[in-house]
């Protein structure tokens, strides 16, 4: 899943290789992706690429239409949704069909982007809007960890207001933190060698500390090394960079234990349990708790 490091990389690619482009076409291909009506997509053509935003996980391209308004075509790319960028887009219209294609925009000199989605759970979302704050997944977003107000208090009055939730849930809860996905919290959260089941009020304030230091590092590091990366190199890059997610059965950079891994429905975590857990094992099952 694009989280905020890679969807802040898209953001700088496009302002860098877009800017001041003008669309040619608009081809919306997967109808179940498109959230809005009006306007209409159509709206988009004749209008310029001004600059392109990020909010959370949310990707922002900000256009000028001919006569000034102003068009922000939002995606959030979910699960399995990414941007493709192509300096030569087909000069025949797409189709809809089986593919991953979800909508493709063309610019005026031929080049342009597919927003594309693999597998079946076809969760990538597409807005056409006059202001981003009509978007209710963005409208409801919390503190963005990468901005001045992402401060060691807030996150304590987060934690102690979560009650027993566990650290995991809340610092991935993008209505308390913005743009944390399930990857970059296992990464921090072994950075903060910190169980992900935690109760979040139950830690101390050295433990928020280091949450909070390791929360925006992972981030901040995340976001550096992708930063100037083309569109195509940014998922090559995350994965390079993970240390525990994904990495279930190697050993643990840090300790040389085996990085664990908890299963749920659609999803999993990863975890050390020398670093984590005191040395025990997360039950391998839906509300995982540690085997006694």
């Amino acid at each position: 899943m694009p989280e905020l490091p890679e969807v802040e990389a898209l953001a700088a690619f496009l302002r860098e290789t877009a800017a001041d482009l003008t669309v040619a076409r608009v081809e919306p291909v997967a109808v179940n992706a498109l959230k809005t009506f009006d306007p209409p997509f159509s709206t988009l053509v004749g209008a310029a690429l001004v600059t392109v935003q990020r909010h959370g996980k949310f990707l922002d391209l900000v256009f000028a239409a001919a006569d000034g308004e102003r068009l922000d075509l939002i995606t959030h790319l979910a699960r399995a949704g990414w941007l493709q960028w192509k300096a030569k887009q087909p000069r025949t219209p797409a189709r809809p069909g089986r593919g991953p294609l979800a909508l493709r925009v063309v610019f005026t000199d031929g080049s342009g982007f597919d927003l594309t989605e693999a597998g079946t759970q076809k969760r990538l979302a597409v807005y056409l809007v006059r202001d981003p704050a009509q978007v209710d997944g963005i409208s409801r977003l919390g503190v963005d960890p990468l901005s001045p107000e992402f401060t060691r208090d807030v996150l304590a009055a987060l934690l102690a207001e979560s009650g027993r939730a566990q650290i995991k849930g809340v610092i991935t809860d993008q209505s308390k933190i913005a743009g944390v996905g399930n990857a970059y919290s296992d990464e921090a959260l072994w950075v903060a060698r910190l169980s992900p089941f935690r109760p979040a009020a139950a830690l101390t304030a050295t433990e928020v500390d280091q949450l909070h230091a390791a929360v925006t590092g992972v981030l901040r590091d995340a976001a550096d090394a992708a930063r100037g990366l083309a569109a195509a190199d940014l998922k090559a890059e995350k994965k390079l960079g993970l240390k525990v997610h994904g990495q279930t059965g190697l050993p643990c950079p840090r300790c040389a234990d085996t990085i664990r891994e908890v299963s749920f429905s659609d999803r999993s975590l990863q975890y050390c349990p020398t670093c984590q857990t005191d040395g025990r094992p997360l039950a391998d099952r839906r509300l995982s708790k540690l085997l006694k």
